[in-house]
């Protein structure tokens, strides 16, 4: 993205620009990037608490079993929007996602408000907003790619991740807070009404994606095209893709193992229903104040000065030593500093690194195999990797274990993350030659 030399335009702009290394012609598309991150994740954070609480209600073992109907609706969505992405100009379906989530989350919201404990409106709710966060992420992500270029993606990621992170630490933080009075319905109006705002966000970043100098926008902002199933075999012909899509698979797992344990956990120490949607509130604002110090303090910093490969693989080694850690301990307070811990690092580090990973590759990989890998890669590692869970408890196995097996994982997961991140840094340095290459030819007649 090349755009004039201009000065931060607006109090906000010029906060961030003495925050992190942005450049004054990209500080508006940094401003509206971030505010259209906050508003899309304090949507999806506010509701969380309310998916967390029902995950307890409907149960472990019963919930092992959402999430392959969870992987299921994951693997059919990707057709689908393959096909939306073929056949529609992104400055038209972009918005619209939001606003798909804003009417599902109002229709949610009105069947719990006729009965609050509607489990056939809460399994609904919990496997639609477990689908949805992860694929409006990957989205957003895929967007950015395009927005920004490799060396800008090092600077910028972090800050524009750092508003994902406030919005989803004002999300809950309301949420905690009205909860009381307006109830889970209530809650699931108030994020409908934030991804509307998320909506006029996006039309904003849009407008400035158009509006860069050396933009051929109407070329750009065309039908990708393709076979809408493109996504499994553009992974499966690239070692590198496969290899972004087997890290996923550990970070799912990692995840998968914590998650079902804390949910054991909470539901032994608080048997009050409001006090456990509490607790995972709580839980939320810890990792999202960490995440945002981090993401505007280090990470722009730590990818710049020693490269993805760091970002991606000193999470995974700390991980070891958690789950270690864990499996002699098995006491809730190490299990909650290890969860949030685990978040907040993989919000402040992972996360923008991995996206990273896509920047050296051609724009229908980062549509399709990227959002095959985002959703029903994930999905189904969550399924597989819970279903994993239930079998090692139901097998009389405690909580050592199901550590030591998330060391095991995090082991594996570390060692991937090195040999991508020597990967990613050979892709970069001969885009580096070829464009070094095609600088040095001069058209016939130039001048010397």
């Amino acid at each position: 993205m090349n755009t004039p030399a201009q000065p931060p335009s607006s109090p906000f702009g010029r906060f961030l620009s003495r925050l992190a290394p942005i450049q004054p012609a990209e500080t508006a598309a940094v401003v509206a990037a971030f505010f259209l991150f906050f508003f899309m994740w304090s949507g999806y954070f506010s509701v969380r608490p309310v998916r967390e609480t029902i995950g307890t209600i409907i149960g472990r073992d019963k919930l092992a079993d959402i999430w392959i109907i969870t992987s299921i609706v994951s693997v059919l969505i990707i057709p689908l929007y393959g096909a939306v992405v073929a056949r529609f100009r992104r400055s038209m379906f972009l918005p619209w996602m939001y606003g798909i989530v804003a009417v599902v989350l109002v229709i949610t919201g009105l069947a719990l408000r006729q009965d609050a404990i509607n489990l056939a409106a809460g399994k609904f709710f919990y496997v639609f907003i477990s689908v949805v966060n992860l694929f409006l992420l990957s989205v957003f992500w895929s967007f950015l790619l395009e927005l920004f270029d490799r060396q800008q993606t090092k600077r910028l990621f972090g800050v524009i991740a750092a508003g994902g992170s406030a919005g989803a630490l004002f999300g809950p933080f309301v949420s905690d807070l009205v909860v009381p009075l307006i109830g889970n319905s209530g809650v699931l109006f108030f994020g409908a009404g934030l991804f509307v705002v998320a909506i006029f966000c996006q039309r904003i970043l849009l407008g400035v994606w158009s509006e860069r100098a050396d933009a051929t926008t109407k070329a750009e902002d065309r039908p990708i095209g393709g076979n809408p199933f493109a996504g499994v075999p553009l992974i499966l012909k690239s070692p590198y893709v496969l290899g972004i899509a087997l890290f996923v698979v550990g970070i799912s797992c990692v995840n998968t193992l914590l998650y079902f344990e804390q949910l054991r956990m909470v539901e032994e120490h608080f048997p009050n229903l409001e006090n456990r949607t509490q607790i995972f509130a709580r839980f939320d604002w810890v990792v999202q104040t960490l995440t945002v110090l981090s993401q505007i303090f280090l990470t722009g910093r730590i990818a710049a000065k020693f490269g993805v490969k760091t970002l991606i693989t000193f999470v995974p080694v700390i991980m070891i030593f958690a789950f270690g850690a864990l499996a002699m301990s098995g006491a809730f307070a190490v299990l909650t500093v290890v969860v949030i811990a685990r978040r907040a690092m993989e919000y402040a580090f992972v996360r923008p690194g991995r996206e990273m990973l896509w920047s050296p590759l051609d724009k229908e990989t980062k549509y399709k195999a990227k959002n095959t890998v985002d959703v029903p890669v994930y999905r189904a590692s969550d399924a597989l990797s819970a279903q994993l869970n239930n079998a090692v408890a139901g097998a009389g196995f405690g909580i050592a274990a199901v550590a030591w097996l998330g060391a095991a994982v995090a082991a594996l997961w570390a060692g991937l993350g090195w040999w991508l991140g020597r990967r990613f840094e050979d892709k970069e340095k001969l885009q580096g030659d070829r464009v070094a290459a095609s600088a040095t030819v001069r058209p016939s007649g130039s001048p010397h």
